[in-house]
């Protein structure tokens, strides 16, 4: 996705481009849910607010953030960054359940947060404390935020299904981004883009609309059903391994340091994925801690 979004970025900017891309893949999920589990569950069944407070964190909080700072930064970069996304959910866990994780999985975590470092420093991380660089980057770190707070919650649904809890907090978020857009073109802010920007980039609107969306969520739910919240976890860590071959593809090459922070960061999330599923504090925990990547274990159940 975020090769293919910076390239809409030059015509299209980061609210209308999210807006678009939800309202259409909002559409599409309520016709889905509909479908498969009838009208009774568009029903938020007394948890309205919960739901809207969730779908902004998760769905307007993500992806604004994100597209945003996608102006400013590398797409590997930003790719980078939400590969950490496992490991600041072993962090958001401990703050909410006072679970500790192992000293490893810290130091690990540590590591992987090292390794992104190097990366969007070009290999000087000191320059991340002057502000010099780094500050698009922690836009993208918001977004990886929110969208782990947004994750976390769907413990809070169990009887929920993935699509159900996918599909009622998209609504909220989705309505949050276009009131967002369109106060901001109101105000002066942003000018909506044309039929010729539209049409120009329709081949990227498609995929961030289909692929990126629609297919990558209900993929990644099914997924989750299938192999369980850790063993899913370890695929977040290939996002930015994808997203740096896609540059090099087309044309760029890395220098040595972005390609051992890249590693650094990837063999460290894989590492303390792997020590989070580790026995010893109970399959419960463990099933909870990995959980941060795709659905909860509970939830995954309640749809199987």
């Amino acid at each position: 996705m975020f090769p293919i979004a910076a390239g809409a970025l030059d015509r299209i900017d980061p609210f209308h481009l999210t807006a678009f891309r939800y309202l259409v893949a909002t559409a599409i999920f309520v016709a889905l849910l509909v479908a498969i589990e009838g009208r009774d569950a568009l029903r938020p069944d007394g948890r309205t607010l919960e739901l809207f407070l969730l779908g902004t964190l998760g769905f307007a909080g993500f992806n604004l953030l994100t597209y945003v700072a996608l102006e400013h930064t590398r797409p590997q970069d930003a790719a980078l960054i939400v590969a950490t996304a496992p490991a600041v959910t072993v962090v958001a866990t401990w703050l909410v359940s006072s679970v500790r994780p192992r000293g490893v999985q810290l130091l690990l975590t540590a590591l992987a947060l090292l390794g992104v470092a190097l990366v969007i420093s070009r290999g000087n991380p000191a320059d991340l404390a002057g502000g010099g660089v780094g500050a698009w980057e922690l836009l993208v770190l918001g977004g990886v935020v929110a969208w782990v707070a947004y994750t976390l919650g769907a413990r809070r649904f169990p009887g929920f299904s993935p699509l159900r809890y996918t599909t009622l907090t998209a609504v909220g978020g989705t309505l949050i981004i276009v009131a967002i857009t369109q106060g901001l073109t109101w105000a002066g802010e942003l000018t909506a883009p044309g039929g010729n920007d539209l049409v120009a980039n329709w081949w990227r609107l498609l995929y961030v609309v289909g692929p990126a969306a629609v297919i990558a969520v209900l993929a990644w739910n099914d997924g989750i059903r299938r192999i369980g919240p850790p063993n899913g976890a370890l695929f977040m860590n290939l996002v930015p391994v994808v997203s740096f071959a896609i540059a090099v593809a087309q044309g760029y090459r890395p220098g040595a340091v972005e390609l051992a922070g890249a590693g650094l960061t990837v063999a460290a999330l894989v590492a303390a994925n792997l020590a989070g599923r580790r026995p010893a504090r109970g399959p419960a925990q463990v099933g909870t801690r990995a959980s941060g990547a795709g659905w909860p274990a509970n939830a995954a159940k309640s749809r199987a």
